[in-house]
């Protein structure tokens, strides 16, 4: 028996009706076709699936779609709008040589971006435990970090 669902992605609205056991991470991937939301580890563990719900970062393999009925999400590809310019922390992101492979990327982004939204000047200290549920596994943190860093200044 599915069950019908109305959520808000990316400031669009839809209903679609769910089976009760399909996660958020892929919901958003195989239903809405938003596969810049990673699937890492399928434990929780790395964050790559990272998304905000209702303005706060969540890890979307540990929802139920059903769950975030009425809810408002944004995933990696809501950050640039309408307009399709980068978000500042996309842009510092590729301008600190943030990424390698890629593929951690749109969580710790995702991670970062609740940060900035509740707090526009973070320390380094603050940055790196905004981002401790979030792993990779190519650049080390220094880029991350200093692009989070630069992105917050680019925001006051």
């Amino acid at each position: 028996m599915k069950v019908p669902i109305s959520v808000t992605v990316n400031r669009r609205k839809y209903r679609k009706e769910v089976e009760p056991r399909l996660l958020l991470v892929d919901f958003l991937r195989e239903v809405l076709g938003l596969t810049g939301t990673h699937v890492g580890c399928d434990t929780s563990g790395c964050g790559a699936c990272t998304v905000s719900v209702n303005s706060k970062a969540v890890k979307s393999c540990t929802l139920l779609a059903v769950q975030v009925d009425g809810a408002w999400i944004v995933t990696i590809e809501g950050l640039s709008g309408v307009d399709e310019v980068l978000d500042p922390l996309q842009q510092a992101f590729h301008e600190e040589h943030a990424l390698q492979c890629g593929f951690c990327t749109p969580g710790m982004i995702m991670a970062a971006w609740e940060l900035l939204d509740r707090d526009s000047m973070p320390r380094d200290a603050d940055i790196r435990h905004a981002l401790e549920g979030n792993f990779c596994r190519c650049t080390g943190y220094e880029n991350i970090v200093r692009a989070v860093r630069r992105a917050s200044d680019v925001k006051k």
